[in-house]
């Protein structure tokens, strides 16, 4: 199919970019990076971090949000709201 398309100066940029490292035409270039971005999604990798040590100890942290919810709700009941 022949079309005519209006292209942004940086998306022309990437195509002729991709058309000199691939030694490729500028329409094989474009057909290409359409093929690229309209199929499937590339999967995504959380990136894992090491945080090190704790500073603090974690043992009862459940326990100790647990009474600070609480005493949030208590608060709020005495409130009236």
């Amino acid at each position: 199919m022949r079309t005519t398309v209006t292209l942004d100066s940086d998306v022309e940029a990437l195509i002729r970019d991709r058309m000199s490292r691939k030694g490729v035409s500028f329409k094989r270039a474009l057909n290409d990076a359409i093929r690229a971005g309209a199929g499937e999604p590339a999967a995504y990798e959380t990136p894992v971090f090491d945080l090190g040590v704790p500073t603090v100890d974690l043992t009862k942290a459940l326990r100790v949000a647990a009474e600070l919810e609480d005493e949030a709700l208590t608060a709020k009941v005495r409130r009236g709201a």
